[in-house]
C-alpha cells in the first residue's frame, strides 16, 4: 500500500532530525537520490549520461539546494550542468558545491529571460527545484515567465528534454493537488521521505508524471497517512475468495435497482459488472422491458418487480441509468438506503437521496454530479459550486461531500478519489484514458456492489490491514476502483474499448491479481501514474 502525506506532516517528521543537526544529512540523502533517479531514467530511455546537459531551475530555499547538490553530483558523472537562479540567491552550501563541480550559474532577470529559456529548452534534462512542499501559491515574476515560455515552447512533460521535478512540481500544492499555473509538468517527480498527497490527486497528478520516493530517514516519524493507494498486492490480500463449502448465498447477494426505458443498458452493464466481480447472486428489480434485456444478457440474474422490503440481499446497487421521471425506481432506491444495508448509489439516484446518510452508503458521482450535490447540500453562501471548481480541487471537494452527507464518496475521474465521513482517503489511478466511455461507470457500480455484498460484514479482514469498521466502506470502494482500472487497462490493450469488455476481462484480471504476494506486488519506487 502506498501512503501519502501532507507537506505539514512531512515537515513535522523532519523536525526532530533538523533539531539534532541532521539537516545537511537529509539534504544530501535527498539530492543523491534525485541525481541517481535522473541517471536511471536516462539509462531506461537509452539516452547518454556522460556528456548530457542538465539545467536546474533553483529557488532560494531547500528545494533549490536539493536540486543544486544533485546537479553537482551529476557534474561529477560527466554531465554538463547549468543552474538558473530564479530568485537571485540560492542555498549557500549547495551553490558552492555546484560551482566547485564545474557548474555554470546564471541569474534569471527580465533581460536574461529569453536567452536562458532557450538554454533550458535545449538541455537533455531539466530539474525543477524552485518551490517545495512548504510553498503557498505558485510561481511569480520572472520564474513564472520562464516556465510560461518553456510551456509555450512545448517543454512540459513531453519527454524532450526529460523534465524531473524535485519533491513536487513547482506550483502544485503538496497537500491538496491544486495547481497554480504556470507549472512545468514533469516526466518524473522524485519526492523525499514519502509520497505527497497532492501528487496522488488531480489535477496535481496530471503534472507529476511518474512518482518515485527516495527514503531519507524520516519514515519512522511519519503519522497516519493523509491518503492511501492500494497496489495489486493489497488486492490479493483483501479480495474475497470462496471457501470449500461456500454457496451462492454465503458468497453474497446483491440487489440491483437500475435502468429505465431511456437507459436500459445501464442495468445490464451494472449486472454484468457485479457478476464478473464474484457475487453469489444478483437480484434485479425494475421495469419489465429492462428486466427482459437483463435476462437476455445475464440469464444468471433473478429478475422481479416487487418492493425492496421483500427482496433478500446483503447489499444494494441503485441509480445507474435512472432519471427524475422514474418515480417507482427512485422510490426503490430510497427504500434501499433506508433498509440499513450497504448501498452503492450512482447517477440518477444521487439527487433523490436524503441529505444525511451513513458510511455504508457509497455515492459515486463524477465531477459534474458532485458539483450538483454540493450545491444542494452546502449552506449559503457556498452554493456556487461548478464542475470546474470540483476538477480544480478534487481532494477538497470529495472531503467536503463526505463531511456534508455522512456517506462514503467516490469521485470518478482520471484519478479516482474515495473519502469516508471520518476523513479516511484513498486514491486509485490504475486505469487508462480509454475508460472514458459510455457505461464504464455502470460496470464500476456493479463491481462496488458485488464487493459490498461479499465484504461488507467482514470487519476482521480490514482490521487486520489496519482499516477500522467505519473506514472499510471507503476501502471496499477503492478496491473496486482499482479492479475496474486494471480490467479497463487489460481490455484496452492500448486502444479503444467498450464497457462490456471491462466486465468480460475482469475475472481474468482478478485471477492474476489473486496470485500476487506482497513480495511480487508493484512497489512505489516503480509506480507510474498512467493518466497524465
Amino acid at each position: 500500500m502506498i501512503s501519502a502525506y501532507t507537506g505539514t506532516q512531512i515537515r513535522a517528521a523532519e523536525e526532530p532530525l533538523l533539531a539534532s543537526g541532521m539537516g545537511d544529512v537529509l539534504m544530501q540523502r535527498a539530492s543523491h537520490g534525485l541525481a541517481n533517479a535522473v541517471i536511471r531514467e536516462l539509462k531506461a530511455r537509452r539516452r547518454r549520461v556522460y556528456g548530457a546537459s542538465v539545467a536546474v531551475l533553483a529557488g532560494k530555499g531547500n528545494n533549490g539546494g536539493d536540486g543544486l547538490f544533485a546537479a553537482a553530483f551529476l557534474a561529477a558523472r560527466g554531465m554538463r550542468t547549468i543552474a538558473v537562479l530564479t530568485a537571485g540567491a540560492a542555498h549557500p552550501g549547495a551553490l558552492a558545491a555546484f560551482e566547485q563541480a564545474g557548474g555554470r550559474v546564471h541569474l534569471l532577470t527580465d533581460s536574461t529571460l529569453p536567452r536562458l529559456a532557450a538554454d533550458v529548452a535545449g538541455a537533455d534534462v531539466v530539474i525543477d527545484a524552485v518551490l517545495g512542499t512548504g510553498a503557498k501559491g505558485g510561481l511569480r515574476g520572472t520564474a513564472a515567465a520562464l516556465v510560461g515560455e518553456l510551456g509555450d515552447a512545448g517543454l512540459s512533460g513531453a519527454g524532450e528534454p526529460l523534465v524531473v521535478a524535485c519533491d513536487v512540481p513547482s506550483g502544485v500544492d503538496a497537500d491538496t493537488g491544486e495547481v497554480h499555473a504556470p507549472v512545468l509538468s514533469a516526466d518524473l517527480t522524485v519526492t523525499f521521505g514519502a509520497a505527497k498527497a497532492g501528487l496522488l490527486a488531480d489535477p496535481g497528478a496530471d503534472c507529476a508524471g511518474r512518482v518515485q520516493v527516495v527514503p531519507i530517514g524520516i519514515e519512522e516519524n511519519l503519522p497516519r497517512p493523509a491518503l492511501r493507494r492500494f497496489e495489486p498486492g493489497d488486492l490479493a490480500r483483501l479480495l474475497p475468495h470462496p471457501e470449500r463449502r461456500s454457496h451462492k448465498y454465503s458468497r453474497g447477494v446483491l440487489g440491483v435497482v437500475a435502468g429505465s426505458a431511456d437507459y436500459p443498458g445501464a442495468a445490464v452493464l451494472a449486472c454484468r459488472g457485479a457478476l464478473a466481480a464474484g457475487v453469489g447472486m444478483v437480484r434485479y428489480l425494475g421495469p419489465p422491458e429492462v428486466a427482459y434485456l437483463v435476462r437476455q444478457s445475464c440469464p444468471e440474474v433473478v429478475c422481479g418487480s416487487g418492493p425492496v422490503a421483500d427482496t433478500h440481499v446483503q447489499a444494494w446497487l441503485v441509480g445507474s441509468g435512472m432519471g427524475p421521471g422514474d418515480s417507482e425506481q427512485l422510490q426503490r432506491a430510497r427504500d434501499a438506503v433506508e433498509s440499513g444495508l450497504p448501498v452503492i448509489a450512482d447517477a440518477g439516484a444521487l439527487p433523490a437521496l436524503p441529505g444525511v446518510l451513513a458510511p455504508h452508503v457509497v455515492l459515486t458521482p463524477h465531477s459534474g454530479e458532485l458539483a450538483s450535490l454540493l450545491q444542494r447540500l452546502a449552506p449559503e453562501p457556498a452554493r456556487a459550486v461548478e464542475r470546474g471548481a470540483v476538477e480544480a480541487h478534487t481532494l477538497g471537494a470529495v472531503r467536503r461531500a463526505a463531511g456534508l452527507t455522512g456517506a462514503t464518496v467516490l469521485l470518478k475521474g482520471a484519478t479516482t478519489l474515495v473519502a469516508s465521513p471520518s476523513q479516511d482517503f484513498y486514491s486509485q489511478a490504475d486505469g487508462t484514458p480509454w475508460l472514458a466511455t459510455a457505461g464504464s461507470g455502470d460496470v464500476l457500480a456493479g463491481i462496488i456492489g458485488a464487493l459490498l455484498a461479499q465484504l461488507g460484514s467482514d470487519v476482521g479482514r480490514f482490521r487486520d490491514a489496519g482499516i477500522g469498521p467505519d473506514e472499510r466502506w471507503a476501502a471496499i470502494a477503492a478496491l473496486a476502483a482499482s479492479l475496474h482500472g486494471l480490467a479497463g487497462t487489460a481490455a484496452s490493450s492500448g486502444g479503444p474499448l467498450t464497457a462490456g469488455r471491462i466486465a468480460e476481462v475482469l475475472p481474468e484480471v482478478w485471477g492474476k491479481v489473486s496470485m500476487l504476494t506482497t513480495r511480487t506486488a508493484t512497489k512505489l519506487n516503480s509506480h507510474a501514474h498512467p493518466l497524465r
